[in-house]
């Protein structure tokens, strides 16, 4: 599950980057469909991350337990 996440950010980070260079090199792209991707690659890393925080509590109480 954690992979998937980490796939689906590197995807998102790596289509955003794409389109900001086309923009920035002049190419025909619509500002607003870049602004979209930065934005879903901002919320897919913000969720990715927050999975991860979760699992990270969850083996620290786990830990925590006696035996």
């Amino acid at each position: 599950m954690l992979k998937e996440a980490i796939s689906n950010v590197n995807s998102s980070q790596i289509e955003s980057d794409r389109m900001t260079d086309k923009l920035i090199n002049g190419e025909n792209v619509e500002l607003h469909d870049v602004m979209i991707a930065s934005q879903k690659a901002s919320v897919s890393m913000t969720l990715t991350m927050e999975m991860r925080n979760k699992a990270v509590e969850a083996y620290q109480e786990i830990m925590r337990m006696p035996v």
